[in-house]
C-alpha cells in the first residue's frame, strides 16, 4: 500500500512538472526586474545579472524590463514571462529563495524548487540559494512552442484600457473644477449679496457710486465677466483637439478633447475651457488660486 502510494504521488509530481514545462514552453521570452522586492537597490549582490545569465545559460532568452527587447515582445508584452525572485521565510540563520514565472496578467505559471543554503555571508548567500533554485530551470529542456491564445494578446489592449483609465481621471477632474468654479460663483454672489445689504457709513458720493458698481459686477454671471475685454481667439483644429490663436495670429493655447462635449483640457496647464450657455468659460486651478474668466472663443 505505502509503495503505491509512493508511485501515486510520484505520477502526480512527475504530471505536474510537464503541464508546468510545457506551459512555460507557450512563452519565448524571460523578462527580468533589475530589483527584487527584497533587495535595497538595483541589482543588489549582483542577483539581477545573475538571473538573467542563468536563463540565458539554460536555453532561455531573458532580457533586463528596461533594456531594448525585440519587436515581438515589445508589440506584446504577454510573450514573456516575468522572473520574480522571492525571499521565502525559513528557519534561523538560513537563506531561502524561490523563482516565480509569472505571465503578462501576473500569474504565476511556474515555480522553482526552493534555493537553501546556511551561508552567512549574504553576498554569498543568495548567489548560491539561486543557482540552487535553477536546478528546476536547468533540468526543463525549455523549447519555445507558439500559442495561438497568447499570441492573439497584444499590447494594444492593454494600451486601450490605459487609455480609458485616463480619460476617465480626466473626466474626474474637469467634474472637479466644474464643482470649484460653481462654489467660487455662490461665495462670490453671497459676498456680493452681503456687502449690498451691510450698512456703511456714507462719506462722500464718489465711493458710494463705486461700491454700487463692484456689488452689480459681482452678482453679473461668469459669461458677462471680462469676455467682452478680452480680443477675439479663434479655434483651429489639430489632431487631438485645438490650437488657439488671437487676431495676429500667435497661439494663445492648445486644447485637448476631454470626452466630454464643449469641455476641453489646457495642454501643459491645470486648466480647462468648457462652454457654459452661450459663453466659453476658462477655469485654471495653481494649487493656491481659482482664476476663472470668460473668453471670446469662436470655432
Amino acid at each position: 500500500m505505502n509503495k503505491f502510494c509512493y508511485l501515486l504521488l510520484l505520477l502526480l509530481i512527475t504530471q505536474s512538472y510537464v503541464t508546468a514545462q510545457n506551459s512555460v514552453n507557450d512563452y519565448k521570452y524571460i523578462v527580468i526586474p533589475k530589483q527584487f522586492e527584497f533587495q535595497k537597490y538595483e541589482d543588489q549582490y549582483q542577483l539581477n545579472s545573475l538571473t538573467k545569465f542563468l536563463f540565458n545559460k539554460y536555453g532561455f532568452t531573458a532580457f533586463f524590463e528596461d533594456e531594448s527587447v525585440p519587436a515581438d515582445l515589445n508589440q506584446n508584452r504577454c510573450l514573456g514571462l516575468k522572473s520574480v525572485v522571492k525571499k521565502v521565510k525559513g528557519s534561523f540563520l538560513r537563506t531561502k529563495v524561490q523563482i516565480d514565472l509569472k505571465d503578462c496578467k501576473g500569474n504565476i505559471v511556474m515555480s522553482s524548487q526552493i534555493g537553501d543554503t546556511k551561508e552567512k555571508d549574504f553576498a554569498k548567500a543568495y548567489n548560491l540559494a539561486i543557482r540552487e533554485a535553477f536546478q528546476t530551470f536547468q533540468l526543463m529542456d525549455y523549447s519555445y512552442v507558439p500559442n495561438e491564445n497568447i499570441l492573439q494578446e497584444s499590447t494594444t489592449s492593454i494600451a486601450v484600457k490605459m487609455s480609458e483609465e485616463k480619460e476617465r481621471e480626466a473626466q474626474n477632474e474637469i467634474e472637479r473644477l466644474k464643482k470649484e468654479v460653481e462654489a467660487l460663483r455662490e461665495k462670490e454672489k453671497l459676498e456680493a449679496v452681503e456687502a449690498e445689504t451691510k450698512p456703511t457709513e456714507v462719506i462722500n458720493s464718489e465711493p458710494q457710486k463705486e461700491d454700487t458698481k463692484k456689488v452689480v459686477e459681482a452678482l453679473q454671471p461668469i459669461e458677462a465677466v471680462d469676455a467682452v475685454k478680452e480680443d477675439m481667439l479663434y479655434a483651429q483644429p489639430i489632431v487631438g483637439g485645438f490650437q488657439v490663436v488671437d487676431t495676429e495670429p500667435k497661439k494663445v493655447m492648445i486644447l485637448l478633447h476631454s470626452g466630454i462635449p464643449d469641455t476641453y483640457l489646457v495642454q501643459g496647464k491645470d486648466a480647462m475651457v468648457y462652454k457654459q450657455k452661450n459663453t466659453w468659460v476658462y477655469a485654471e486651478n495653481d494649487g493656491k488660486n481659482l482664476v476663472v474668466k470668460g473668453i471670446n472663443l469662436k470655432f
